[in-house]
């Protein structure tokens, strides 16, 4: 079972136990994060439908903070002498998630 959320901007797939970097939060490491899903499969089942995805939720424990890869930015003009270096790092939050829960019980 996996699902597709919206997390800070950009849509993650996530499966149980799952380690993901979203876009930084203010939340502290240990606290609970709960997201509405944009998708679920679920045994090869496709749900898609905004009445049915009503009735999932995705839960992601905050892990820590994290840092995305350096990014080198250089700027040059010809002839001119002018050349600007500067280094771009993204921080981001770490999250861990705990569950894909269905809110109605299926017997």
């Amino acid at each position: 079972m996996y699902a597709i959320v919206r997390a800070g901007g950009r849509q993650e797939k996530v499966a149980v136990d799952d380690v993901i970097n979203i876009d930084k939060v203010s939340e502290e490491a240990g606290a609970t994060l709960t997201w509405e899903p944009l998708l679920v499969v679920e045994d090869g089942k496709v749900i898609s439908e905004a009445s049915e995805l009503s009735g999932y939720s995705v839960t992601a424990e905050v892990i820590g903070e994290a840092k995305g890869p350096k990014i080198n930015i250089i700027k040059y003009k010809n002839k001119t002498g002018y050349k600007k270096r500067m280094g771009h790092r993204q921080k981001y939050t770490q999250v861990r998630v705990t569950d894909i829960a269905s809110k109605s019980t299926k017997k």
